[in-house]
């Protein structure tokens, strides 16, 4: 992981001298770096080359950056772990194009490791994860989406980031193909779950610790489990339509529904449905072999439903 934080600084201390400081900003802005560590823990239970582990690790981080800087740009977001986006402090069209400058490094990045099938799967995940947000877009403020389109867009937004990792590292060492089936299926399910924390924690978590302010992600229209489950249980009347139809004060429809989720058992019940997809990915490990790497995926996945504030 060292290895990784020296490759991102490598990334913008090399770059033209006046993408360097926009692309510090956004390289060096933190993150648990949990996608790279994936790629390193997925592909170390065999045979491997780490030069090219150490490639893929960064690629997938630095798609994951790229990934939240046009987000930040679409949804004009002025906040993104703690400190200014880079839309908010050099302009959209400067956001725009470092994200694209940072896809292409990742891609770059992919290559270095001369692994077919990796380079095709990167390429594939660059696309659900582009179809996902054109689909959040087309389906902000609408009260009537459903769990299954639900689940469909966040497979595409987070997961497949995830399974990406956890599928690269395995086909970069000399994986059985049942391996890499069970890698793959962990990532997708650990991101799911990862996701769905995430979405309670636009509601029940503070700002200093999600890096974000609270509630944005409904202020910008994206129905999440705790939308939907306000939305279920109170049918007639209640903020998040109000919110979806605007009726009413915006901002107080937000503040009533980020209060009533916070104090209803509507919390539990989505690190219930986390929980399942947890239990999911640890079940999909059963293939590996036993020791401190399938005890670390263990502990990543116990990690992500520990994120209760």
């Amino acid at each position: 992981m060292e290895r990784v934080e020296t490759g991102l600084r490598s990334i913008y201390k090399n770059a033209p001298p006046r993408l360097s400081g926009i692309l510090e900003h956004s390289l060096g802005a933190g993150g648990k770096k949990v996608r790279p560590a994936l790629v390193f823990l997925s592909g170390s239970f065999y045979r491997h080359n780490p030069d090219r582990l150490l490639s893929m690790a960064l690629a997938v981080e630095v798609l994951h950056t790229a990934t939240l800087v046009h987000d930040d740009a679409i949804d004009n977001s002025a906040v993104r772990r703690g400190r200014e986006t880079i839309n908010k402090a050099w302009g959209l069209d400067k956001a725009i194009l470092i994200g694209d400058y940072l896809l292409a490094e990742a891609e770059e990045l992919t290559m270095a490791t001369e692994n077919l099938p990796v380079i095709g799967l990167f390429a594939h995940t660059i696309k659900a994860i582009a179809s996902a947000e054109i689909c959040q877009s087309q389906d902000a403020f609408r009260p009537d989406l459903t769990r299954e389109q639900y689940i469909e867009r966040i497979a595409g937004k987070t997961a497949s980031l995830l399974s990406l990792a956890t599928e690269s590292g395995a086909r970069l060492s000399e994986a059985p193909l049942e391996a890499v089936r069970g890698l793959r299926e962990y990532g997708y399910n650990l991101g799911i779950a990862f996701q769905i924390v995430d979405d309670v924690l636009d509601f029940i978590g503070v700002e200093e610790d999600i890096g974000k302010p609270v509630g944005s992600d409904l202020a910008e229209g994206t129905i999440t489990l705790p939308s939907m489950l306000l939305m279920e249980h109170y049918p007639v009347d209640n903020p998040v339509r109000r919110l979806c139809e605007n009726a009413g004060d915006r901002n107080d429809n937000i503040r009533q529904a980020i209060g009533m989720f916070r104090d209803s058992p509507f919390v539990d019940e989505c690190y219930g449905v986390a929980m399942k997809y947890r239990d999911r990915s640890l079940h999909s490990l059963e293939v590996l072999p036993e020791g401190d790497l399938r005890t670390s995926l263990k502990e990543l996945a116990a990690y992500v439903l520990s994120r209760k504030r």
